[in-house]
């Protein structure tokens, strides 16, 4: 049987909040949570600064996509997780 490779993430949280926060301004804006659709593929692109091929995570069957934006502004995704569930564990890209 392979192994899966382990990847740790290299980060640290400074904050939670239940917002977006400008940290130039000090601005905080609600949010909301919904499912990322196929029309919003064109806005995840490296182009517009994206780094992670979302639209292969999206085409896959065994997990769900998730998109984060400001409420009343849901055309503008601020992040984004996708999430499968496994026998033992929920798994988190």
């Amino acid at each position: 049987m392979q192994k899966k490779k382990i990847n740790y993430l290299d980060f640290e949280v400074d904050k939670l909040t239940r917002s977006v926060e400008n940290v130039l301004s000090g601005d905080s804006f609600p949010t909301e949570i919904s499912n990322l659709k196929r029309t919003d593929i064109h806005q995840i692109t490296k182009k517009n600064g994206w780094l992670f091929n979302w639209k292969k995570v999206l085409d896959a069957d065994d997990r769900e996509v998730y998109k984060l934006t400001i409420q009343g502004n849901p055309d503008i995704i601020q992040g984004l997780v996708s999430i499968s569930f496994e026998d033992d564990h929920v798994y988190c890209t």
